[in-house]
């Protein structure tokens, strides 16, 4: 559905890439570089350091720490994409690839590695647009709510694996992260044109004695009660996807059925003879840790590499953070049946970030229902109308934005042998980009957010890219 639409617009986003080189290089290799480029259809650009925006190549013959800052700044920790392509295939020995992936590039790999490198750095944009377009489509969007780097990278691989695979998911998070609305979301994506019905069963719920009907469907007589023939999950989801909520609760002879039914795609009623055909695409969730199931006897190693040709884990709501006053918006809007959305008054917005979500979104719900239900009149939402059993405690107040997951950060860096000029300047810079994203780029607002005036922190943006860019400018003729 969406990528037909994609595929439409690519080619306008691959005529507005960038590209930058990093270093002084061959004159030559960069005119024979751009006319690759050009002969596989990607039109670029220089890099503007000083205003970098969308996404682009950066060229390297060298990894060093300024290379790191560079894509940590252009592609905004991995939100926007970037390819980082060496020069030649010894600029990555070492291992230092999974850095520069760390620090936000979407792929990398040497120009040198095959024969046709150009055609490469096509084929990826062109998928990271499909996959992007969707990402931050309507259906999407108004489906799982997150902004936040560590949701869209999820996202992404969501999308990339409905979309473009046939692929058995296995979807892992604690209660309440939205495995089932992501679960929903694959089924959606799926590209299939004869794609039938998802069919949801929740493995907690099934009655061991019922349990094979509930499954294999059965015949009138199989037994008492059974008045008529019924079809049970594997033939409602037969041409469509099936979604086994909790697979971690079914019993080990249900186990061995299920793998038999995955590896044959085929299975047998109760009460009958006669072997029926199915074919589905499985989705299955859990919040337990199946491979310690596994080593304690309890879930089928076979079955789970089976149900695990892609898995995924859904961060818990407080590794994602900057999401929760997306989604606190997202829910007033679904509770305003239309109306306009009531803001969030300063005191309500920190409220929502200090309190601990054991329920995750599905908690962070229940308190926004709880508020939008006692507020009245046309002004924002206050501590008022935040029900009297989901108030702090009075130590709430005291605790700072500098909590545990701080602290561990800053051990972290300093065990790394991070120098206190980085940290100060890598925090700031951090602080800078969430603020944006948070005010959706408007610089007033990020401004008064931070503490400072409009054009302090335009100064400081714009000093950060010229430490960027260093004392060279290296687009020359390229």
């Amino acid at each position: 559905m969406f990528s037909g639409l994609a595929l439409v617009s690519w080619r306008l986003v691959m005529n507005d890439l960038w590209h930058h080189f990093s270093e002084p290089s061959d004159p030559i290799l960069r005119t024979e570089i751009m006319a690759a480029l050009t002969r596989a259809g990607v039109t670029t650009h220089p890099l503007k350091l000083e205003m970098p925006c969308g996404s682009g190549v950066i060229f390297f013959n060298q990894i060093t720490v300024r290379l790191w800052d560079l894509v940590r700044e252009v592609s905004r920790n991995g939100l926007t994409r970037v390819l980082a392509v060496a020069l030649s295939h010894s600029a990555l020995r070492g291992g230092s690839a999974w850095d520069l992936l760390q620090h936000g590039a979407s792929d990398v790999f040497a120009w040198d590695h095959s024969n046709n490198p150009a055609k490469e750095v096509a084929a990826r944009f062109d998928r990271w647009e499909i996959v992007d377009s969707t990402v931050h489509s309507p259906l999407v969007e108004n489906t799982i709510v997150g902004r936040s780097p560590i949701w869209i990278d999820l996202m992404r691989q969501i999308v990339e694996v409905a979309m473009f695979t046939n692929a058995y998911v296995l979807i892992m998070g604690e209660s309440g992260t939205g495995k089932e609305l992501v679960a929903r979301l694959i089924h959606e994506l799926d590209p299939r044109p004869q794609k039938r019905n998802l069919v949801v069963l929740d493995c907690t719920t099934i009655v061991p004695e019922l349990s094979g009907s509930e499954f294999f469907g059965h015949e009138r007589g199989a037994f008492t009660g059974a008045v008529a023939p019924r079809n049970g999950a594997f033939a409602l989801a037969d041409q469509g996807t099936l979604f086994l909520d909790e697979i971690g609760e079914l019993s080990p002879a249900l186990q061995a059925e299920l793998l038999r039914v995955v590896q044959e795609r085929t299975y047998k009623r109760v009460g009958s003879n006669t072997w029926q055909k199915t074919d589905f695409r499985l989705i299955s969730a859990t919040n337990k840790d199946l491979l310690r199931e596994e080593r304690q006897g309890t879930f089928r190693r076979d079955l789970f590499y089976r149900i695990a040709s892609w898995k995924c884990t859904l961060p818990p709501l407080h590794e994602r953070a900057q999401d929760i006053l997306p989604l606190a918006n997202f829910f007033l809007c679904q509770l305003g049946n239309g109306e306009r959305r009531p803001e969030l008054d300063d005191a309500v917005r920190e409220y929502l970030l200090k309190r601990d979500y054991p329920g995750n979104v599905r908690d962070l719900k229940q308190v926004v229902s709880g508020m939008s239900y006692r507020h009245v009149g046309p002004g924002p939402i206050t501590v008022g109308d935040i029900p009297r059993e989901e108030r702090p405690r009075a130590e709430f107040a005291s605790v700072g934005w500098h909590d545990s997951t701080f602290l561990a950060a800053i051990r972290r860096a300093v065990e790394l042998g991070a120098g206190l000029k980085e940290i100060t300047q890598t925090a700031g810079e951090t602080a800078i980009q969430f603020a944006f994203e948070n005010e959706e780029g408007n610089l007033q607002r990020a401004a008064r957010r931070l503490g400072v005036t409009d054009r302090a922190l335009q100064m400081r943006r714009a000093a950060a890219r010229r430490q960027l860019s260093g004392e060279e400018h290296l687009e020359g003729a390229a």
